[in-house]
């Protein structure tokens, strides 16, 4: 039988994994074979997530790992990054297939919770909180860094995935379509591989940007020091008051991210299944130097002087203390993510690293992750990705930046109830509106297919760029204090149940929902203002507060936020109580 004959033969799966072989080979036509595929640097949750969802979306695809340390590696690891958003535990459960894993070994998370300053922090009670009174659907979780690397090195290693352990001295990037070299040292062991594709999933010892000049310094030059005490600490049992206790209806604040909030600063306190709590501070230098914390014992006399209900707890538990760590100006970004013509990637902290806040390091993993996936499998079966990557690398950039306007010189914020509380519902309603529906419908990744819908995002992060502007101007005239002492950032606020079901709803016209959301976060940006502008009206005496009404009521930008607001609110009304006033005839809640 000829070869035509042997094709015709074929079914259609088989005539399109030929025809994928075909184009792989005519795509690496200088002949040199490579050791790998895929060789992926470090060994982290950012380097097994990529190796697993390469394996996953192209089981074909030869993958290496090489890994400075042993595995496995103790369940209280000493990583940051112990909180999964939407984002990274859709990506985790749902692209990873990890959902059992998640549900037996992990713990459900109920969310972010704030408790901000009040009368020396003495009285976790008297402190204005912000949270949910109850679960919301899509289901996010608290990770034990350590046992979630183990469970992905197994996975890896049950798909084929081949883990070596050793340090990489360097990388030799190819020119034109021949393999990468790569050289790695363990022991006394030094051993040479090729591969078609290098990704730089180093964290922070940040290979390929060293090597290639891709750091990006910003002035975002917050840093944090971190510990973990292996006992619970439970947040719900620092007061016995009945109003207090009496305003979760379902759930634990235990299983919340609990932030204790000041000016320039946080504090968190995370559960984790392993028995461990994880207790950080994080903190802006301009409001408190980097060398009041960066020791523990310094840590310990930080927490006395800001946080004493904390410290309190904390010295109880003082001998179950099991290491240490700080990180000063954690906060860097890359020139360059993604090189569809030289093969080379960036993931994880070997890329951007942003801020712990709102836990977006994993989140930008997952994007980051999908992009590079999408390259990589398309090229190897033999399809040109150049100017996909400039698209794909362009996007992450551009995402990336505006995720860093969400943090930096925010920090003055925390030390003002009203704004930040006012903060953290508008970001938590954006990030579900734009980011979370984008990623559960598959849009980062399909994006360089569709060109048009740039516009559309460039609007949304113009938006979202002004509005964080609108806090700090905000927060200058801010001097009241707040009229509530507890803000539901989820069940009483219908957009917040529309925008979560919206992100979470994927059988949807996309193109339908977008607009829809877009539209309603106007409308929400221009409530924002329309209600602070109501507000500050009153202070007549104070100069500074009028120049800024001025301003805000001349900035063409903000009038149409306004406007969209009121044309719709009598027909379509959005609730008000998500931003806490100062007015003295509204009485607390």
């Amino acid at each position: 039988m000829d070869v035509r004959a042997q094709v015709s033969h074929m079914n259609q799966d088989a005539r399109e994994a030929l025809a994928r072989r075909i184009r792989s080979r005519l795509s690496h036509g200088d002949g040199q074979a490579a050791d790998h595929d895929v060789s992926i640097v470090g060994g982290g949750v950012a380097a097994l997530t990529l190796a697993l969802e390469l394996h996953l979306s192209r089981p074909t695809t030869r993958i290496m790992i090489i890994e400075p340390n042993v595995h496995p590696v103790p369940e209280i690891t000493h990583t940051v990054g112990e909180s999964t958003v939407e984002v990274s535990a859709h990506y985790l459960r749902d692209r990873l297939a990890l959902g059992d894993h998640l549900s037996s070994a992990q713990l459900r998370k109920m969310g972010l919770r704030m408790f901000f300053s009040h009368d020396g922090n003495t009285d976790i009670a008297q402190r204005m909180e912000l949270g949910g009174s109850s679960f919301v659907p899509q289901v996010t979780y608290q990770i034990d860094r350590g046992r979630l690397e183990n469970e992905l090195t197994r996975r890896c290693i049950a798909a084929g995935v081949e883990i070596v352990r050793g340090r990489v001295r360097s990388v030799e990037l190819a020119t034109g379509d021949g393999p990468h070299v790569i050289v790695s040292q363990a022991g006394d062991t030094v051993t040479r591989t090729t591969a078609r594709w290098v990704v730089d999933a180093s964290g922070r010892n940040r290979m390929l940007p060293r090597q290639l000049d891709l750091k990006q310094a910003n002035e975002h030059d917050c840093s944090a020091a971190w510990f973990r005490v292996a006992t619970e600490i439970d947040i719900g049992r620092w007061t016995d008051d009945p109003t207090w206790q009496g305003r979760l209806t379902e759930g634990d604040r235990a299983m919340s991210t609990n932030h204790l909030m000041g000016e320039g600063y946080w504090v968190w306190l995370i559960r984790l299944a392993s028995g461990a709590t994880s207790v950080g501070i994080v903190a802006d230098p301009a409001f408190h130097a980097f060398d009041e914390f960066n020791t523990l014992a310094r840590a310990q006399a930080w927490l006395r002087e800001h946080e004493p209900q904390c410290a309190a707890v904390l010295a109880e538990h003082a001998d179950l203390i099991v290491d240490f760590r700080v990180m000063k100006k954690y906060s860097h970004g890359a020139t360059k993510a993604f090189d569809g013509r030289d093969r080379w990637c960036l993931t994880g902290d070997a890329g951007v690293f942003l801020d712990p806040l709102y836990s977006s390091g994993l989140d930008l993993v997952a994007i980051g992750n999908g992009l590079i996936t999408d390259m990589v499998t398309r090229q190897l079966d033999g399809e040109d990705i150049v100017a996909r990557a400039q698209i794909s690398d362009s996007l992450f950039r551009s995402l990336s930046d505006m995720w860093l306007a969400v943090y930096q010189d925010q920090y003055i914020l925390m030390g003002a109830p009203t704004v930040m509380s006012a903060k953290v519902v508008w970001d938590v309603a954006f990030y579900w509106g734009f980011i979370g529906l984008l990623y559960m419908n598959g849009r980062f990744v399909s994006l360089a297919d569709d060109p048009e819908f740039v516009p559309h995002l460039e609007g949304l992060i113009a938006l979202s760029n002004r509005v964080q502007r609108f806090f700090r101007e905000w927060a200058a005239v801010e001097t009241g204090t707040p009229s509530a002492s507890f803000v539901d950032l989820y069940a009483p606020l219908n957009f917040m149940v529309t925008l979560h079901a919206a992100m979470t709803e994927t059988n949807q016209d996309f193109a339908e929902q977008f607009d829809a959301n877009s539209r309603l976060l106007h409308r929400l940006a221009g409530q924002l203002v329309e209600t602070v502008l109501a507000e500050k009206h009153s202070m007549f005496g104070d100069d500074d507060a009028m120049r800024q009404l001025q301003a805000w009521q001349q900035d063409s930008l903000l009038r149409q936020l306004r406007s969209a607001y009121r044309q719709d609110q009598a027909t379509d009304p959005i609730s008000g109580g998500w931003i806490v006033t100062t007015s003295p005839t509204l009485q607390p809640s």
